[in-house]
C-alpha cells in the first residue's frame, strides 16, 4: 500500500524537496477589499475586466477594455480607444448596466484606472462591490487573463489594423463570434451566448389558427325600377 506519507518519506530519503502543504482559507475578503476566494455562482454574480494593449499599422498604441462574465464566460464588451482612463471605465460599465443589469461584484487588478477614487465611488453608489486582486497576483483574475490570452492568440496576433476604426469593427465582430458561435471546452463545447433564430415558417400554424376577419365587400346597388 502506498499513501501520501510514504511517498513523501521516499522523497526525503532521495534528497528531494517535499512541497509544503497549503493552509485552507475560508475568507472572501481582505481589509483592503481585495479578493481571495470569490467564485462566481450564477450569471451576473462576478464580472471581471482588464486592459490589453496593441498597435495599429502606423505604430501608434491603442488599448482595449475587456469585460467578462466569469460564470457564463461571455465577453460583455470590448471598448477600443487610443487612451482609456477612469472616466472611460465608468462610461463602459454604465452602458453595460443599462443593457444587461448590475452585477454583484466587479473583479480587477490594482491598475490606476480601476482603483481611482471616482471609479470606486461610482461602483459603490450604484450598489455593486469591487474585488481587487492582490498586487502581483494575476492568477487571482484568471477568467479575464484567460480571455485576454485567447483574444491575443486568435485575433490580435493575426490581424493588421490600419486604423482605429478598422480595429473597432474587426474586434466587435470577433467578440460576437466568440459569444455566439465559437465552442468553449469549459462549457461542453458550446458557445456562452448562442444566438436563437426562429424560422419564419414557425409562425405559420399560429397564423392559420387565428380567425380571419370578415371581409367587407361593397354592397351592389340594385337597379331601380322606372
Amino acid at each position: 500500500m502506498v499513501n501520501d506519507k510514504r511517498v513523501e518519506r521516499i522523497w526525503r530519503q532521495q534528497g528531494l524537496k517535499v512541497p509544503a502543504r497549503q493552509p485552507k482559507r475560508g475568507r472572501l475578503w481582505l481589509g483592503d477589499r481585495s479578493c481571495i476566494r470569490l467564485r462566481p455562482e450564477r450569471r451576473d454574480h462576478v464580472w471581471a475586466y482588464d486592459f490589453v494593449e496593441e498597435r495599429t499599422h502606423d505604430g501608434r498604441k491603442f488599448r482595449t477594455l475587456n469585460v467578462v462574465d466569469e460564470f457564463t464566460h461571455e465577453c460583455l464588451a470590448i471598448r477600443v480607444a487610443r487612451k482609456l482612463k477612469s472616466t472611460d471605465v465608468i462610461d463602459a460599465l454604465s452602458d453595460l448596466f443599462i443593457l444587461r443589469g448590475m452585477p454583484e461584484h466587479i473583479r480587477s487588478d490594482n491598475g490606476p484606472e480601476f482603483i481611482a477614487k471616482a471609479v470606486q465611488t461610482w461602483i459603490s453608489a450604484v450598489g455593486a462591490r469591487t474585488a481587487y486582486i492582490a498586487p502581483g497576483s494575476p492568477w487571482e483574475n484568471g477568467f479575464v487573463e484567460s480571455f485576454n490570452a485567447r483574444f491575443r492568440d486568435e485575433l490580435l496576433n493575426g490581424e493588421i489594423f490600419y486604423s482605429l476604426r478598422e480595429a473597432e469593427i474587426i474586434i466587435e465582430s470577433w467578440r460576437r463570434h466568440y459569444n455566439a458561435i465559437r465552442p468553449h471546452a469549459s462549457l461542453g463545447y458550446r458557445p456562452p451566448a448562442p444566438e436563437v433564430v426562429v424560422p419564419t415558417y414557425a409562425a405559420w400554424p399560429a397564423a392559420l389558427i387565428r380567425p380571419a376577419s370578415p371581409a367587407k365587400l361593397p354592397v351592389a346597388q340594385r337597379p331601380t325600377a322606372h
